[in-house]
Parts: structure tokens; C-alpha cells; sequence
């Protein structure tokens, strides 16, 4: 009893052989040149998703830089108009105090025209009560009890008026 039998042993050498050198002739080149254009198509998937992650950070860097130029912006606007504010409520202050001196002005103005007509009405009143006094004087004969009555209701008569 022979283990090993040899021509069975040759001829699946052979079978085998011949099954690797079919397979090399007609099996293995598309095999090999459809895993060589598949490692080929992931490498330039890498490479475009390489090249595409850069271009992600370039534009991120870019807005990121825009957004900050927006934010500065948005501050400087904000306090361009707070100081806008500030001179405006400035300008209106001022003029309400030019508004108010004017008034007061006016005022003081029209007090001093009624002093004046106060005292123009006064005068008229004294020369007018003078007037009567000399009236007075003139058609009575004086004696000195008289004429000391006479001045007496003058003053009385000037002091109702004031």
C-alpha cells in the first residue's frame, strides 16, 4: 500500500499548472488591472478629498476673517452712531438753552416795558394830582393848617397809588 500515489500526484501538479497558467493568461491581467484602476481611483478620491478639505479650510479662514471684519464693522457703526447721538442730543441741548435765554430776554424785555409804562402811568397820576393840589391851593386861601392838610392827602393820595 503505496501512500502516495505519484502519477495522481503529477498529474494534479499539472492540472494545477495549467489551472494557474489560464487563470494567468486570461483571469489575472483583468483581475490585476481592475485592482490596479480601483487603488488608482481611491488614491485620486483621496486626492480630491484632500485637495477639497483644503479648499474647506481656505473658505473657512476666509469667512471666519470676513466675520470678524463684519463684527469690527458692526462696533464701529454702533459707536459712529452713539457719537451721532451724543452730538445730536448735544445740538438740541445747546439750541433749548439759546431758545431759553431768547425767552428769558423777551421777558425781561416786556417786564422793563411795563416798569416803564408803570412808571409813565405814575407820572401822569403825580402830575395829575399835582395839578389838582395847585388847583386846590389856588382857590382856597392858604393858611398853614390848610396847606399842611392839603400836602398831607397829596402824599396819602400818591402812596394809594404805588
Amino acid at each position: 500500500m503505496n501512500l502516495v500515489d505519484i502519477p495522481q500526484v503529477i498529474t494534479q501538479i499539472l492540472g494545477f499548472l495549467l489551472m494557474v497558467w489560464i487563470l494567468r493568461r486570461y483571469a489575472w491581467g483583468p483581475v490585476v488591472g481592475m485592482l490596479e484602476a480601483r487603488r488608482e481611483k481611491i488614491a485620486g478620491e483621496l486626492k480630491e478629498a484632500d485637495r477639497l478639505k483644503g479648499e474647506a479650510l481656505g473658505l473657512k479662514a476666509r469667512y471666519e476673517s470676513e466675520l470678524k471684519g463684519i463684527e469690527v464693522q458692526a462696533r464701529q457703526r454702533m459707536q459712529e452712531a452713539v457719537a451721532e447721538g451724543q452730538r445730536v442730543a448735544g445740538e438740541i441741548r445747546t439750541q433749548a438753552q439759546k431758545d431759553a435765554l431768547v425767552r428769558l430776554e423777551r421777558a425781561a424785555d416786556e417786564i422793563e416795558r411795563e416798569r416803564e409804562k408803570a412808571k409813565e402811568i405814575l407820572k401822569q397820576q403825580v402830575v395829575a394830582l399835582s395839578i389838582r393840589t395847585a388847583e386846590k391851593i389856588l382857590r382856597q386861601r392858604l393858611n398853614e393848617p390848610a396847606q399842611r392838610r392839603l400836602t398831607d392827602e397829596f402824599i396819602d393820595e400818591v402812596g394809594a397809588l404805588r
